[in-house]
């Protein structure tokens, strides 16, 4: 174990202090969720039965329709598919892109350039065989301003071509402020006024629990996220979701499995219990990983780092971007990150290529899910000014004595 000095011990207690207010507010969001989530189970009548395996094509699989049909009240939605047949949120939102953009079509993304494995999606940057440019679907996009949204850009580049709007909630490798339920509302009021047919469909990954309400709520017409992240409370050991309009999620459902089958189809061989139990505990965890988030916000200010989002700052994810100004001090953090998971721990993360991203990542995740980013992780491409994305923390004690180990690390080198 790293000897933690008495000056950060110290400026622990001080960040605890500091960060009071913000732990009280999320506890109440956490509890509030928490009754809309019961509610839905109780409203849905779930029962023991419904997390049965099922084998073959997975016809007349309950569990997995009882599933989305809880997700669908939380959400507010008319239809959801909560799903292990999704491999990663990418692939739920690809599914969304694929299955409603037709030839002729274009995407207009509201929140300038997405995220990397997006971009291979769409086909911007980076071409890949089978992206939306394969298929003559065209693409735009509006640069985000310092205030976030550039709302008088909508008028300019919404005409009639334009089909879909894409609102990244989250804010991925920048330093961008993510939005909140309030701004997406406002996006997607506007987006309706100009073109009443246009589909605003947000990438919903980070963000789900951590407001009172979710995007549809506000007028998105569809919604997709990964359910080893928020959603998956920890203990979903895979998958994905789609919410939304019946109409939009039905055709989001024949790029998942063919067109005509949709979710009618999907055996779950392992059973359902594990992404029942997930869901019911998200807004717990997702508590846990916002104190994570907040707490190393406040002690790294402390140590002289930009943080961002403020430790004071309201929340509309829950990531956490530190900047080091050093690829040896963010190697460092991440190393010593993984050093205090409860699994891989013996392994030393190094800067490495992923399919999808342009630079060479450094990745901590000691999770027991795989690539899980609601346990506490960290991770990101290793290009100036280096910044670390910290997020999860299934407990926040455990999140906490990683925080601080990692901390030392970093003072002592």
């Amino acid at each position: 174990m790293v000897y933690l000095s008495k000056e950060l011990l110290q400026l622990s207690d001080i960040a605890l202090k500091q960060v009071e207010d913000s732990f009280q507010k999320i506890e109440q969001i956490s509890e509030k969720n928490t009754l809309k989530v019961i509610e839905a189970f109780r409203d849905c009548r779930v029962s023991e039965y419904h997390f049965k395996e099922t084998t073959g094509y997975g016809y007349d699989n309950i569990g997995k329709d009882k599933i989305g049909e809880v997700f669908s009240k939380i959400c507010k939605a008319e239809k959801a598919i909560f799903s292990q047949q999704f491999v990663s949120g990418t692939h739920a939102l690809s599914c969304v892109l694929f299955g409603i953009l037709r030839p002729g079509d274009t995407l207009l993304s509201v929140t300038g350039t997405p995220y990397d494995t997006m971009q291979t999606v769409i086909g911007k940057n980076k071409h890949v065989d089978g992206s939306l440019t394969d298929w003559k679907i065209g693409y735009e996009e509006i640069p985000m301003t310092e205030n976030g949204v550039d709302i008088d850009k909508l008028e300019e580049k919404i005409n009639t071509k334009t089909k879909m709007i894409l609102i990244q909630r989250s804010r991925g490798y920048s330093l961008r402020k993510p939005l909140s339920t309030e701004e997406i509302k406002t996006i997607c009021t506007k987006a309706h006024e100009i073109k009443p047919d246009i589909i605003c469909f947000v990438d919903n990954c980070y963000g789900e629990f951590v407001e009172i309400i979710e995007p549809i709520e506000v007028g998105a017409d569809i919604i997709a996220g990964s359910l080893i992240k928020n959603p998956g409370g920890g203990i979903a050991p895979s998958g994905g979701y789609i919410a939304g309009k019946q109409e939009l999620v039905e055709l989001a459902s024949y790029r998942l499995t063919a067109p005509g089958l949709g979710d009618h189809l999907g055996a779950t061989a392992n059973g359902n219990r594990l992404l029942f139990q997930g869901l019911f505990l998200a807004p717990h965890v997702v508590s846990q990983a916002l104190k994570s988030a907040v707490f190393t916000a406040a002690l790294f200010k402390l140590l002289g780092y930009e943080t961002v989002p403020d430790f004071s700052q309201s929340r509309q994810d829950i990531i956490q971007a530190i900047k080091f100004n050093s690829s040896e001090k963010m190697i460092k953090f991440c190393q010593q990150l993984q050093n205090y998971s409860p699994i891989d721990s013996n392994v030393k993360p190094i800067p490495a290529d992923m399919p999808g991203y342009k630079d060479k990542i450094i990745m901590a995740s000691g999770s027991f899910i795989q690539g899980s980013s609601i346990e506490i992780s960290a991770d990101g491409p290793l290009r100036d000014p280096y910044i670390a994305y910290l997020q999860g923390g299934l407990t926040f004690e455990h999140s906490k004595l990683a925080i601080l180990n990692a901390a030392q690390a970093i003072m002592e080198k």
